[in-house]
């Protein structure tokens, strides 16, 4: 065979066989970008779903979280943290201070470094309300002793130190109160026992002084039974539907001796309701608040109890007197327990400085809840919400049941 046709034929073997081994090619080339491609979308979707559990797990942390990078700007707020904060918007890649604005947080973070590379801290913040956080800060450095970031972790603190500041000061007006009645009854007893129990004419008076604040004391312990009670929370309440006003009379008629010796007129402003409620605690809510409207009022005044139907299933009753009224200062404050707006008064009136802060209890075990009005000079009104009864009950219906009840 000649050597040109020899040559052809080499040449298209060679071709058919570059062209077969470059589609083969082209096949794993592609084969191979699709791979790394999966590969790719697969990494970046295990990479997603990590940050994303780990998120998960930061924001299910009931403390606050905050990672700091080597430049001290945010990588990671977690959801207790922002709320802690009240921030709404996206805070990452700023600085503390740009973010938050707090120079007393930013200064605790510069302390941290190679000589202090812990701290545990707590801090008092006045902004937007007063707070207190235990803050727990670390610095994170790599294999070469180079600062990478921060850790922080907030705890809010602000609920206990409330807690202890008010359990500091139940006890130092427990104390104090407790203090004047026992002074008074020890020091008379001293009197007589040097010899005044044999003068006629000042043993009966040393004795009924001492009798008084005997009574101011047993008042004062039954009513710190009765408020620590009902904030255990163990009270159990009978619940029933109740009409208000046979306990509005009831609680009344208790009152109208005292009521007449001040020459203050009583009303009743109540018929046709009913709530539900447990009749004894609600006749002392009652009974509370009339007590100080009569002692409080102004002679020939009036206290007046009323009532109304509320929205959503709800009865507001209250208790209005007509005396001086109450400071705004203080309305605010007034079922604070042992808060007194005049403390020499209500001292000489007998009061242990308690009955408010025991009728706010007693309201909101019901689910209700209770707030006071007032204007100096035009008298005070307290009021408090409570569950109302499906029925509404008349004087009338009030009559038949008792003549039913009696011919039965």
């Amino acid at each position: 065979m000649p050597w040109p046709i020899l040559t052809c034929l080499a040449l298209a073997a060679a071709i058919a066989l570059h062209v077969r081994w470059r589609a083969r090619f082209l096949r794993a080339l592609l084969t191979a970008r699709k791979e790394l491609e999966r590969l790719q979308r697969e990494h970046q979707q295990a990479e997603l779903q990590l940050r994303t559990q780990q998120q998960a797990l930061f924001d299910s942390m009931a403390e606050g979280l905050l990672l700091l990078d080597d430049r001290g700007r945010i990588r990671l707020a977690n959801r207790a943290f922002t709320k802690l904060f009240g921030q709404s918007a996206d805070i990452r890649s700023r600085t503390i201070l740009e973010a938050l604005r707090l120079h007393e947080l930013a200064e605790l973070v510069s302390l941290l470094g190679e000589k202090t590379p812990v701290f545990a801290k707590e801090l008092k913040l006045s902004r937007p309300a007063e707070r207190w956080l235990e803050i727990n800060g670390a610095a994170i450095f790599d294999g070469g002793g180079r600062r990478y970031g921060t850790v922080l972790v907030f705890h809010d603190l602000t609920r206990l130190k409330q807690l202890e500041n008010t359990r500091k000061d139940f006890v130092a007006n427990v104390s104090h109160e407790l203090r004047t009645p026992l002074s008074l009854i020890k020091g008379y007893v001293e009197t007589l026992l040097d010899g005044a129990k044999d003068n006629p004419e000042v043993a009966p008076k040393f004795l009924r002084t001492i009798q008084r604040n005997a009574d101011r004391l047993q008042l004062l312990i039954e009513d710190l039974l009765a408020i620590s009670e009902l904030e255990s929370g163990n009270v159990q309440l009978n619940l029933e539907i109740v009409p208000v006003g046979p306990i509005v009379r009831r609680v009344l008629e208790d009152f109208r001796a005292r009521a007449e010796a001040k020459r203050v007129e009583l009303a009743d402003e109540t018929a046709g309701l009913s709530v539900r409620a447990d009749p004894a605690r609600l006749e002392q809510v009652l009974g509370n608040l009339v007590d100080n409207a009569i002692k409080y009022g102004r002679v020939n005044g009036r206290v007046t109890v009323g009532g109304a139907a509320l929205p959503e299933g709800q009865v507001r009753l209250f208790v209005r007197d007509d005396g001086g009224g109450i400071p705004p200062e203080s309305l605010g404050r007034l079922f604070e327990r042992f808060y007194r707006v005049d403390k020499a008064r209500s001292r000489e009136q007998g009061g242990t400085g308690l009955g408010l802060a025991i009728v706010k209890h007693i309201v909101q075990s019901h689910g209700g809840k209770v707030w006071a009005e007032s204007q100096l000079g035009r008298g005070a009104t307290f009021s408090f919400s409570l569950p109302a009864g499906p029925v509404a009950f008349s004087s009338s219906d009030l009559s038949s049941a008792a003549a039913e009840g009696a011919s039965s």
